[in-house]
């Protein structure tokens, strides 16, 4: 399936090439619903120029024409009705095309599969690490498919065997019964006259004889099939436990990582339409097993013969047991997981899913699903099976929910769309752990029975970690703790055992994932941003990257302990940065206009070689979630001819009033942005369109256009008459003062123009 995931996003001339390798003689809706088993088969293992061939391709056709058939008989609804009767017809219209010379049908997949990949790896170019891993998972999915292609055969193979004992045993017992009234015959001849009796008897005990030699060899017989039966179950367990083992702990695992990586803005987890197929899959060939294995006992209980199947087969039972166990308690996920951080008394959702829950008919009776919160040492316990006695760490509101059936995509799931968290209670603190360090975790329980009540299973699956707060202000500290959780947790650790220190590549990875997926584009941090930011952390002046590659930050580095000389964390700068960019200066860094992560020192290296003018965008270091211009200039009150200047830095509160574009189309003084493009080339496209144009008896003007034509040193005089008051203590350039007098001003010409230029209109 995973060729055809890719052979659906080609675009151009590719995809036109796609689409016409189809048409009446292989229809492209037969490759889309059948996508997955279709890439499952072994087409290159037919030699098409072998005709004794044949036969493996007449299999493959009748079991493309099953597949098709099942698939339009599982379609309800509206829509559902009209595909059922399109599959049904592609079913018979590719009996009637290929039904003498399924050969044909053996090289048209195959051509179709070998262009598809072809256009594929021209697409996504395979060289590339994206190619080689798509190549890889299409690899894997083949060899699951493969595996229960195996596993389909052997338990086809078992029923057979498993009728044939039957058939043998029935008639093992109708000889028996056969014996019995030979010997009640040869019993009733003592009532007899001594000659009747010796006329009678020889006959009788001869065929008694050869009656019991034949139930002597038969009960071997029947044993030894016995045997052989057990044997092959066992080998056919054997192998659906690697293949389980496979699912479970290989790709839902993964996918539960994905999950969980997409919290800090990896790519989205992916769907689990695949998974489930597989696990339904799991479910209908553990549970064909298991019937057959109780099918087995109750032969043997029919007709007990001494020898180790009794053991043999409470064995058998016990292990399929164990298998459907852990299958079940496997696949009760969370779909969709509730938010990491979490207020109380707010409104959240969450979605828990049973993927084998249709298959095993679950939904006939469904089941309800309770949502706990609890902490940290009580989903210890509970993995430990320790009695929690029901505790819980606060009170959840419209938390039960019944699991629904979903007829037309087979889920059986249930939606908590309500739940709000009333109320929180806290556990002891360690240490300089604060409130927003705790975790907690939602834990979703239900219960529930399969086959006629045959097996009752309780679930339970944990949330990731979650971080509780009760007001806005702790979001940036909680969302550090869910970012260093989701980025660094390991696969089975005890909850919620984090690494104390990680490498800093390690947590440019992460920091880099959640800048992109925050700020929502595609240009992530670059090399120089993460030197930048290295510097930052370990107060070192290093420009070389491979200093840090070896180098580690502990979590109290990143969000316990404040910069040096600042009253902020690491973390808090950073967030702080996030935040702004998302905001308000998203399509400037998209555009490449911010270089941002520059310090002040680089900052006047780059521009004192440049015209004055030139100016560049970057974050400011002494206040979170701000950015500076800094600009060459002409010094206007020493007698150095040039100098860079640094405003104080701009915040979410300037940009609510006027953007970023329109402040720097406002300052005259501002001409080139590094190194030397001319501003309104990059900015123009975002300025705010000015209206001279009188509205309802007002005159409107760009807020501070005014005072943008003032020269730097006369607008500096005019705010206070001071030049050194305009110095922030790290020599920022402060415009507070000149923004009285930009205000002055737009409130003389917000006035009536009637009052304000004596009744004269222009």
């Amino acid at each position: 399936m995973a060729v055809w995931i890719q052979a659906q996003q080609l675009q151009g001339d590719a995809l036109h090439q796609m689409q016409s390798l189809y048409g009446q003689h292989f229809p492209i809706e037969v490759r889309h619903y059948l996508s997955q088993w279709i890439e499952g088969q072994l087409w290159d293992a037919i030699d098409l120029e072998n005709p004794q061939e044949e036969f493996k391709a007449k299999r493959l056709l009748d079991s493309l024409i099953q597949e098709l058939q099942n698939k339009a008989e599982h379609q309800v609804g509206e829509d559902g009705f009209l595909l059922k009767i399109k599959l049904g017809h592609y079913a018979s219209q590719l009996k009637s095309t290929y039904d003498r010379c399924p050969l044909e049908l053996v090289r048209c997949i195959k051509h179709i599969l070998y262009t598809e990949q072809r256009l594929v790896r021209e697409a996504t170019n395979s060289s590339s690490p994206v190619g080689g891993m798509m190549d890889s998972m299409s690899q894997k999915y083949q060899q699951i498919n493969q595996a229960f292609e195996e596993l389909r055969l052997l338990t086809q193979d078992t029923e057979n065997d498993l009728r044939k004992l039957q058939h043998n045993q029935e008639y093992f017992i109708i000889q028996y019964q056969e014996s019995l009234r030979i010997q009640a015959q040869l019993t009733s001849l003592a009532t007899l006259p001594p000659a009747d009796r010796q006329l009678r008897e020889p006959a009788l005990l001869s065929k008694r004889a050869t009656v019991e030699a034949w139930l002597t060899r038969e009960a071997n017989t029947l044993q030894k099939y016995r045997l052989d039966l057990a044997e092959k179950h066992q080998k056919t367990l054997q192998l659906l436990r690697k293949q389980q083992t496979i699912i479970l702990d290989d790709e839902l695992i993964q996918w539960k990582r994905r999950q969980q990586l997409a919290g800090n803005g990896g790519p989205p987890e992916g769907g689990l339409d695949i998974l489930q197929s597989w696990c339904e899959k799991l479910a209908e060939t553990i549970w064909q097993n298991r019937q057959q294995i109780r099918r087995a006992e109750h032969l043997r209980q029919q007709l007990p013969i001494p020898g180790p199947i009794e053991e043999l087969l409470n064995e058998l039972n016990s292990t399929i047991t164990d298998i459907i166990s852990a299958l079940v308690t496997s696949t009760f996920i969370i779909e969709k997981q509730p938010p990491q951080v979490l207020k109380t008394q707010t409104k959240f959702a969450a979605t828990v899913r049973l993927l084998v829950g249709g298959k095993l008919n679950v939904h006939m009776n469904p089941p309800q699903v309770k949502a706990t919160i609890i902490s940290e040492q009580q989903a210890k316990a509970l993995l430990k099976n320790e009695n929690t006695r029901n505790d819980s760490s606060g009170e959840i509101l419209n938390n039960n929910c019944v699991m629904e059936y979903h007829q037309t995509t087979g889920t059986l799931s249930a939606h908590f769309r309500n739940m709000s968290l009333k109320r929180i209670k806290r556990s002891d603190r360690r240490g300089a752990e604060s409130v927003t360090e705790e975790k907690f975790t939602i834990l979703f329980e239900s219960q529930f029975s399969v086959g006629s009540n045959e097996l009752v299973f309780q679930v339970k699956t944990l949330s990731l970690p979650v971080v509780v707060i009760v007001h806005g202000s702790q979001d940036n500290n909680a969302t550090a703790t869910v970012l260093w959780d989701n980025a660094f947790a390991e696969p089975g650790r005890v909850p919620f055992l984090v690494p104390d220190k990680v490498l800093w590549p390690q947590l440019c990875d992460a920091i880099n994932m959640k800048y992109k997926a925050e700020v929502q584009s595609n240009r992530g941090l670059s090399e120089e941003n993460l030197v930048f930011l290295a510097q930052k952390a370990f107060s070192s002046s290093s420009n070389n990257p491979d200093d840090y590659r070896s180098m580690t930050m502990t979590w109290s580095q990143f969000n316990r302990e404040s910069l040096p000389g600042r009253n902020f964390t690491f973390w808090q700068w950073f967030d702080g940065v996030m935040e702004l960019t998302k905001k308000h200066l998203k399509p400037h860094w998209n555009d490449g206009a911010i270089l941002g992560f520059v310090n002040k020192q680089q900052a006047q290296d780059m521009l004192m070689s440049k015209p004055n003018g030139t100016f560049l965008l970057r974050f400011s270091d002494s206040e979170i979630g701000g950015i500076t211009i800094a600009w060459r200039s002409r010094c206007y009150f020493t007698s150095q001819s040039r100098m860079v200047w640094n405003l104080m830095p701009y915040t979410t509160k300037d940009f609510s009033i006027r953007s970023l574009a329109d402040r720097i189309s406002d300052l005259n003084h501002l001409l080139f942005l590094y190194p030397d493009r001319p501003k309104d080339e990059v900015f123009s496209k975002y300025y705010t369109p000015p209206l001279s144009k009188a509205v309802d008896g007002y005159v409107n003007f760009p807020f501070l256009s005014s005072c943008s034509s003032i020269p730097c040193g006369c607008l500096l005089s005019v705010s206070c008459g001071r030049s050194d008051s305009m110095l922030d203590t790290d020599g920022d350039f402060d415009l507070d003062d000149t923004m009285d007098v930009a205000r002055h001003v737009e409130e003389l010409l917000r006035r009536p123009v009637e009052s304000q230029w004596g009744g004269q209109q222009s």
